[in-house]
């Protein structure tokens, strides 16, 4: 079953519905990846401080689906702003291949590259170690150089509000950002930023569609009731619900009957979604129940709508 694409603003197809690769094991992802090759997707989600691109590498080589099938994509860790191509390399030669097809920056947060470990640097109070005036300008244009030399096709973004790609982006940028992927899910919807995204071509990408560990996302009422309504999980509702949108949706599961039920079932699920169900269950977050997943404590202010009141 083969996922329905979403066309980028340089042109460039991606599929709408990807295997995420985050908390997955080293020796549970190679077989994850291999399996979810072979059962339909085209669209792997990986990045450099998941840990485990090697071993991702493995999944796709051993998959014998070719590379010019699959889209993967991989993100620039925090630690890593001043030295993109370095860390690029690194990526390429762990997951096997000479090209990525979208390549983003994690997290609009700069940490100290010199600190005292080099994937969460911290200051001598705990808190991390950030470096406050590098300018994601200067990252930015890392990445357009890695496309100008055919090791990423596409480039974007990933946890970055309205006011920083308007502020720190967008003024500086030769390449517009692809994408930009964020935590998107029934609690977390983010209807005003997803708005401003497409008006500006920028195509929004869903982490954690399901929700993180422990999540209340799969007993949730609304999405429990139009999945009976239509024969199908809530898990298949709340992802559904999102490609229904044209969001760009990435669940992750190392269990072969979730992955191959993950596929199918959300584009069921996107199909029969009425108007009426995605408006209803748009209102959910809205009627009490908005709540963000993932917030590291970087100390610093995302500027998304609910962060700025956030205390580390």
């Amino acid at each position: 079953m083969a996922s329905p694409k979403v066309k980028l603003n340089n042109g460039e197809e991606i599929p709408i519905l990807g295997l995420g690769t985050w908390q997955s094991k080293p020796n549970e992802v190679a077989h994850a990846v291999e399996f979810a090759l072979k059962a339909g997707y085209r669209h792997i989600d990986c990045a450099w401080n998941y840990g485990n691109e090697s071993e991702v590498g493995e999944g796709i080589r051993k998959s014998g689906v070719p590379r010019s099938e699959i889209f993967i994509t991989s993100k620039l860790w925090s630690s890593h702003h001043n030295r993109v191509e370095e860390v690029l390399d690194q990526t390429l030669a762990n997951l096997g291949t000479d090209y990525l097809d979208l390549y983003l920056i994690h997290w609009p947060v700069a940490l100290n590259p010199n600190g005292n470990h080099p994937t969460f640097p911290t200051l001598p109070d705990g808190k991390r170690d950030v470096v406050f005036d590098w300018k994601l300008k200067d990252t930015w244009k890392q990445l357009e150089d890695a496309v100008k030399k055919g090791k990423a096709k596409s480039i974007g973004l990933s946890n970055f509000s309205e006011k920083i790609i308007e502020d720190e982006i967008l003024p500086y940028a030769e390449i517009l950002p692809a994408v930009d992927q964020l935590e998107l899910h029934l609690y977390n919807p983010q209807h005003r930023l997803i708005a401003y995204l497409k008006s500006k071509h920028i195509v929004p990408q869903a982490y954690s569609p399901l929700g993180s560990t422990n999540s209340p996302l799969l007993a949730d009422e609304t999405a429990s009731a139009l999945a009976t309504k239509y024969a199908l999980q809530p898990a298949d509702v709340l992802l559904g619900w999102l490609i229904a949108k044209d969001i760009v949706t990435l669940p992750k599961s190392v269990t072969p009957t979730r992955i191959e039920a993950n596929l199918k079932g959300a584009l069921a699920a996107s199909a029969k979604l009425t108007k009426e169900d995605i408006a209803q269950l748009d209102g959910v977050a809205a009627a009490g129940k908005q709540k963000r997943l993932i917030m590291p404590p970087w100390g610093v202010n995302l500027h998304f709508d609910d962060w700025s009141n956030v205390t580390w």
